[in-house]
């Protein structure tokens, strides 16, 4: 990443695991609408994802989200001072806010904005099964939120 270009779209999921791929269509859809924009996906977690945190000033994150307080396919968009960090209790154990801690607990070069951008999904548990349609239906809106939140003009 260049000095100047110092915003990254983080897209998070697992690419064999129904609506939990929608992070990886993102990235694909990024990548082909604002080439100028550092994009990278990733199905790690925790401590894995300190290589994708350090180094910017600012943290786009895209990612699939089970509120059970939306409809399936529904755009949340959250600033890291919304959430509550509850520690010990995400299931991937360490977790992305608690990752973003201890980079900045060690003085290391992390991002001062991380905005999350959300899309509400129904099914995380089906391997090998297909985006459902709601979520499939809300791709190209999360696309244009996460753009819009990189900064970047969105070209057709």
């Amino acid at each position: 990443m260049s000095e100047e270009h110092r915003t990254r779209v983080l897209c998070l999921g697992n690419d064999l695991v129904a609506d939990d791929a929608v992070g990886y269509e993102a990235a694909d859809e990024l990548r082909r609408r604002l080439p100028g924009v550092d994009v990278v996906e990733s199905s790690t977690s925790g401590l894995y994802l300190l290589d994708e945190v350090v180094g910017v000033d600012r943290l786009v994150v895209v990612d699939a989200v089970a509120t059970g307080r939306a409809d399936p396919g529904t755009v949340h968009v959250f600033r890291e001072g919304d959430l509550e960090v509850v520690h010990g209790g995400s299931q991937h154990y360490v977790g992305l806010f608690e990752t973003l801690e201890l980079v900045r607990a060690l003085g290391l070069e992390g991002p001062d904005e991380v905005v999350l951008v959300c899309v509400e999904v129904a099914d995380t548990l089906t391997i090998g099964g297909e985006i459902t349609p709601p979520v499939r239906a809300a791709l190209p809106r999360l696309v244009d939120v996460a753009a819009a939140e990189a900064g970047a003009s969105i070209r057709g």
